[in-house]
Protein backbone atom coordinates (compact mmCIF):
# COMPACT_ATOMS: atom_id res chain seq x y z
CA UNK A 1 0.00 0.00 0.00
CA UNK A 2 1.20 3.15 -1.16
CA UNK A 3 2.20 6.32 0.97
CA UNK A 4 0.11 9.17 0.36
CA UNK A 5 0.24 11.58 2.77
CA UNK A 6 3.18 12.36 5.18
CA UNK A 7 3.43 14.78 8.14
CA UNK A 8 6.92 15.71 9.33
CA UNK A 9 7.66 17.78 12.40
CA UNK A 10 4.67 20.14 11.91
CA UNK A 11 4.40 23.48 13.88
CA UNK A 12 1.47 25.65 14.15
CA UNK A 13 1.71 28.72 15.96
CA UNK A 14 -0.73 31.41 16.00
CA UNK A 15 0.13 35.75 16.42
CA UNK A 16 -1.44 37.00 19.30
CA UNK A 17 -0.96 40.56 21.83
CA UNK A 18 1.09 38.57 23.96
CA UNK A 19 3.23 36.62 20.91
CA UNK A 20 3.39 33.70 19.32
CA UNK A 21 0.68 30.69 20.72
CA UNK A 22 1.75 27.56 19.95
CA UNK A 23 -0.97 25.55 18.57
CA UNK A 24 0.78 22.22 17.35
CA UNK A 25 4.51 21.68 18.33
CA UNK A 26 6.23 19.27 16.54
CA UNK A 27 4.16 16.30 15.63
CA UNK A 28 4.53 13.31 12.60
CA UNK A 29 2.29 10.84 11.13
CA UNK A 30 2.10 8.92 7.27
CA UNK A 31 -1.04 7.48 5.77
CA UNK A 32 -1.06 4.79 3.02
CA UNK A 33 -3.86 4.76 0.22
CA UNK A 34 -6.90 3.57 1.34
CA UNK A 35 -6.10 3.86 5.52
CA UNK A 36 -7.94 5.19 8.18
CA UNK A 37 -6.48 6.94 11.18
CA UNK A 38 -8.35 8.98 14.06
CA UNK A 39 -7.15 11.71 15.38
CA UNK A 40 -8.56 12.22 18.87
CA UNK A 41 -8.20 14.60 21.89
CA UNK A 42 -10.01 16.92 24.01
CA UNK A 43 -10.78 20.53 22.29
CA UNK A 44 -8.33 23.07 22.01
CA UNK A 45 -5.80 19.95 21.09
CA UNK A 46 -4.77 20.88 18.23
CA UNK A 47 -6.39 18.22 15.81
CA UNK A 48 -8.78 20.82 13.63
CA UNK A 49 -5.49 23.07 12.88
CA UNK A 50 -3.66 19.66 12.06
CA UNK A 51 -6.33 18.58 9.75
CA UNK A 52 -6.71 22.43 8.21
CA UNK A 53 -3.13 22.79 7.50
CA UNK A 54 -3.03 19.67 5.41
CA UNK A 55 -4.33 21.91 2.22
CA UNK A 56 -3.35 25.40 4.02
CA UNK A 57 -6.43 26.27 5.11
CA UNK A 58 -5.26 28.50 7.85
CA UNK A 59 -4.82 31.94 7.55
CA UNK A 60 -1.11 33.25 6.15
CA UNK A 61 1.56 34.97 7.98
CA UNK A 62 1.96 36.35 10.17
CA UNK A 63 -1.61 35.53 11.02
CA UNK A 64 -0.64 32.09 11.62
CA UNK A 65 2.89 30.00 11.19
CA UNK A 66 3.33 26.61 10.12
CA UNK A 67 6.65 24.61 10.15
CA UNK A 68 7.57 21.86 9.46
CA UNK A 69 7.50 19.32 6.53
CA UNK A 70 3.61 18.16 4.75
CA UNK A 71 3.68 16.10 1.70
CA UNK A 72 0.91 14.89 -0.45
CA UNK A 73 2.12 11.88 -2.83
CA UNK A 74 5.27 13.05 -3.03
CA UNK A 75 4.99 16.75 -3.62
CA UNK A 76 5.41 19.88 -0.93
CA UNK A 77 1.84 21.39 0.18
CA UNK A 78 3.89 23.87 1.49
CA UNK A 79 5.40 25.08 -1.39
CA UNK A 80 2.55 24.72 -3.52
CA UNK A 81 1.50 27.70 -5.30
CA UNK A 82 -2.37 28.76 -5.51
CA UNK A 83 -3.72 26.89 -8.65
CA UNK A 84 -1.86 23.56 -7.86
CA UNK A 85 -3.56 24.06 -4.38
CA UNK A 86 -6.89 24.49 -6.01
CA UNK A 87 -6.87 21.30 -7.52
CA UNK A 88 -6.01 19.24 -4.14
CA UNK A 89 -8.65 20.93 -1.99
CA UNK A 90 -11.93 19.28 -2.63
CA UNK A 91 -10.72 16.97 -5.54
CA UNK A 92 -7.90 14.94 -3.61
CA UNK A 93 -8.24 15.73 -0.17
CA UNK A 94 -12.09 16.66 0.83
CA UNK A 95 -13.55 17.53 4.20
CA UNK A 96 -16.74 17.56 6.59
CA UNK A 97 -16.87 19.87 9.23
CA UNK A 98 -18.86 19.54 12.18
CA UNK A 99 -21.63 22.09 11.93
CA UNK A 100 -23.21 21.16 8.23
CA UNK A 101 -25.71 24.50 9.14
CA UNK A 102 -23.13 26.86 8.81
CA UNK A 103 -21.07 25.27 6.42
CA UNK A 104 -24.57 25.12 3.85
CA UNK A 105 -25.14 28.80 2.12
CA UNK A 106 -28.41 29.31 3.63
CA UNK A 107 -29.78 31.26 0.19
CA UNK A 108 -28.96 28.32 -2.28
CA UNK A 109 -30.07 25.23 -2.73
CA UNK A 110 -28.01 22.35 -1.69
CA UNK A 111 -27.77 20.98 -4.96
CA UNK A 112 -26.78 24.06 -6.72
CA UNK A 113 -23.86 24.37 -4.20
CA UNK A 114 -22.85 20.54 -4.46
CA UNK A 115 -23.28 21.24 -8.35
CA UNK A 116 -20.89 24.31 -8.07
CA UNK A 117 -17.93 21.84 -6.21
CA UNK A 118 -18.01 19.40 -9.50
CA UNK A 119 -18.08 22.18 -11.91
CA UNK A 120 -15.06 23.29 -10.60
CA UNK A 121 -13.18 20.50 -10.80
CA UNK A 122 -15.06 18.58 -13.71
CA UNK A 123 -15.71 21.46 -15.71
CA UNK A 124 -16.18 18.83 -18.84
CA UNK A 125 -19.40 17.17 -17.33
CA UNK A 126 -22.42 17.73 -19.33
CA UNK A 127 -24.89 16.32 -16.83
CA UNK A 128 -24.21 18.03 -13.50
CA UNK A 129 -27.80 17.58 -12.10
CA UNK A 130 -27.84 13.85 -12.79
CA UNK A 131 -24.31 13.54 -10.59
CA UNK A 132 -25.56 15.60 -7.83
CA UNK A 133 -29.13 13.21 -7.66
CA UNK A 134 -26.77 10.46 -7.62
CA UNK A 135 -24.59 11.60 -4.89
CA UNK A 136 -27.88 12.50 -2.51
CA UNK A 137 -28.72 9.49 -3.17
CA UNK A 138 -25.60 7.47 -2.60
CA UNK A 139 -25.56 9.10 1.11
CA UNK A 140 -29.39 7.64 1.72
CA UNK A 141 -31.15 10.95 0.96
CA UNK A 142 -34.73 9.64 -0.02
CA UNK A 143 -36.12 11.40 -2.94
CA UNK A 144 -33.01 13.16 -4.40
CA UNK A 145 -34.28 14.85 -7.49
CA UNK A 146 -36.88 16.75 -4.73
CA UNK A 147 -34.42 18.00 -2.40
CA UNK A 148 -31.81 18.79 -4.91
CA UNK A 149 -34.01 21.85 -5.03
CA UNK A 150 -33.69 22.33 -0.99
CA UNK A 151 -32.83 24.97 1.13
CA UNK A 152 -30.46 23.99 4.25
CA UNK A 153 -33.24 25.12 6.55
CA UNK A 154 -35.93 22.53 5.04
CA UNK A 155 -33.75 19.81 6.39
CA UNK A 156 -32.88 18.54 9.64
CA UNK A 157 -29.77 18.23 11.20
CA UNK A 158 -28.98 14.81 10.04
CA UNK A 159 -29.89 15.50 6.33
CA UNK A 160 -27.64 18.28 6.31
CA UNK A 161 -24.80 16.36 7.50
CA UNK A 162 -25.25 14.19 4.60
CA UNK A 163 -25.54 16.58 2.13
CA UNK A 164 -21.73 17.67 3.66
CA UNK A 165 -20.75 14.12 2.79
CA UNK A 166 -22.19 14.07 -0.85
CA UNK A 167 -21.13 17.47 -1.58
CA UNK A 168 -17.27 16.16 0.09
CA UNK A 169 -17.51 12.92 -2.01
CA UNK A 170 -18.96 14.49 -5.59
CA UNK A 171 -15.52 15.12 -6.61
CA UNK A 172 -14.21 11.62 -5.71
CA UNK A 173 -11.54 12.40 -3.31
CA UNK A 174 -8.58 10.26 -2.16
CA UNK A 175 -8.65 11.13 1.07
CA UNK A 176 -11.62 12.42 3.08
CA UNK A 177 -10.83 14.23 6.45
CA UNK A 178 -13.77 14.81 8.85
CA UNK A 179 -13.75 17.21 11.63
CA UNK A 180 -16.33 15.89 14.38
CA UNK A 181 -19.08 14.90 11.81
CA UNK A 182 -21.49 13.92 14.17
CA UNK A 183 -21.08 16.45 17.10
CA UNK A 184 -24.21 19.08 16.73
CA UNK A 185 -26.40 15.55 16.02
CA UNK A 186 -28.21 13.46 18.56
CA UNK A 187 -27.27 9.75 19.09
CA UNK A 188 -29.01 7.73 16.58
CA UNK A 189 -28.45 10.34 13.80
CA UNK A 190 -24.44 10.09 15.01
CA UNK A 191 -25.10 6.15 14.34
CA UNK A 192 -25.93 6.41 11.33
CA UNK A 193 -24.15 8.91 10.05
CA UNK A 194 -21.10 6.75 11.26
CA UNK A 195 -22.51 3.45 9.31
CA UNK A 196 -23.03 5.38 6.06
CA UNK A 197 -19.21 6.67 6.10
CA UNK A 198 -18.11 3.26 6.81
CA UNK A 199 -19.69 1.80 3.96
CA UNK A 200 -19.04 4.77 1.52
CA UNK A 201 -15.22 4.66 2.67
CA UNK A 202 -14.94 0.62 2.28
CA UNK A 203 -16.89 0.68 -0.48
CA UNK A 204 -14.71 3.60 -2.81
CA UNK A 205 -11.40 2.08 -0.97
CA UNK A 206 -10.77 5.74 0.41
CA UNK A 207 -8.35 7.13 3.19
CA UNK A 208 -10.26 8.77 5.91
CA UNK A 209 -8.64 10.66 8.80
CA UNK A 210 -11.41 11.33 11.83
CA UNK A 211 -11.21 14.28 13.80
CA UNK A 212 -12.99 13.29 17.07
CA UNK A 213 -12.81 13.51 20.90
CA UNK A 214 -14.80 10.38 21.43
CA UNK A 215 -12.69 7.38 21.73
CA UNK A 216 -16.42 5.27 21.79
CA UNK A 217 -16.74 6.11 18.18
CA UNK A 218 -13.09 5.02 16.31
CA UNK A 219 -13.25 1.36 16.64
CA UNK A 220 -15.42 1.06 13.51
CA UNK A 221 -14.32 3.95 11.53
CA UNK A 222 -10.60 3.98 12.07
CA UNK A 223 -7.90 1.26 11.85
CA UNK A 224 -5.14 3.45 13.52
CA UNK A 225 -5.32 5.97 16.23
CA UNK A 226 -3.73 9.07 17.26
CA UNK A 227 -3.83 10.74 20.17
CA UNK A 228 -3.23 14.41 20.20
CA UNK A 229 -3.06 16.51 24.03
CA UNK A 230 -2.27 20.14 23.89
CA UNK A 231 -0.38 20.19 20.52
CA UNK A 232 1.81 16.40 20.74
CA UNK A 233 0.93 13.39 19.79
CA UNK A 234 1.08 11.31 22.82
CA UNK A 235 0.12 8.12 21.67
CA UNK A 236 -0.49 6.22 18.82
CA UNK A 237 -1.02 3.16 17.17
CA UNK A 238 -4.05 0.57 15.78
CA UNK A 239 -6.84 1.28 17.37
CA UNK A 240 -8.26 -2.31 18.83
CA UNK A 241 -4.34 -2.01 20.67
CA UNK A 242 -4.89 1.58 22.06
CA UNK A 243 -8.16 1.16 22.67
CA UNK A 244 -7.20 -2.20 24.76
CA UNK A 245 -4.03 -1.44 26.13
CA UNK A 246 -3.62 2.27 26.55
CA UNK A 247 0.17 2.97 27.41
CA UNK A 248 -0.29 6.93 28.15
CA UNK A 249 -2.13 8.56 31.48
CA UNK A 250 -4.07 10.65 28.95
CA UNK A 251 -4.97 7.97 26.62
CA UNK A 252 -6.65 5.77 29.69
CA UNK A 253 -8.03 9.02 31.41
CA UNK A 254 -9.77 9.31 27.71
CA UNK A 255 -10.63 5.96 27.47
CA UNK A 256 -12.09 5.92 31.35
CA UNK A 257 -14.57 8.65 29.93
CA UNK A 258 -16.50 6.49 27.95
CA UNK A 259 -19.94 5.71 29.04
CA UNK A 260 -20.66 2.10 29.54
CA UNK A 261 -24.09 -0.09 29.21
CA UNK A 262 -24.88 -0.57 32.79
CA UNK A 263 -22.50 1.21 34.27
CA UNK A 264 -23.78 2.47 37.84
CA UNK A 265 -20.75 4.95 38.90
CA UNK A 266 -20.59 8.45 37.53
CA UNK A 267 -18.41 9.13 35.25
CA UNK A 268 -15.66 11.59 36.62
CA UNK A 269 -13.72 14.35 34.45
CA UNK A 270 -9.93 14.42 34.18
CA UNK A 271 -8.55 15.00 37.07
CA UNK A 272 -5.29 17.05 35.46
CA UNK A 273 -3.71 17.61 38.90
CA UNK A 274 -3.22 13.66 38.84
CA UNK A 275 -2.14 13.79 35.18
CA UNK A 276 0.62 15.84 36.02
CA UNK A 277 2.27 13.38 38.94
CA UNK A 278 1.38 10.36 36.21
CA UNK A 279 3.41 12.68 33.05
CA UNK A 280 5.88 13.80 35.19
CA UNK A 281 5.20 17.13 34.02
CA UNK A 282 3.79 21.08 34.57
CA UNK A 283 0.75 21.22 32.85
Amino acid sequence: MGQMLSVENLSIGFSTRRGQSRAVGGISFEMGEGESLAIVGESGSGKTVTAMSLTRLLPPQPQCKVDGKIFWRGESVLEMDNARLRKIRGRQIAYIFQEPSTSLNPVFTVGSQIAEAIRLHFPEQKNIKAKVVEALREVGIRNPEYRYGAYPHELSGGMQQRVMIAMALACEPSLLVADEPTTALDVTIQKQIIDLLNSIRHRRKMALILITHNFGIISKLCENVAVMFRGRIVERGKTDEVLKNPQHPYTKALIACIPRLGQKTRLQPIDYAKLEVEMGEKL
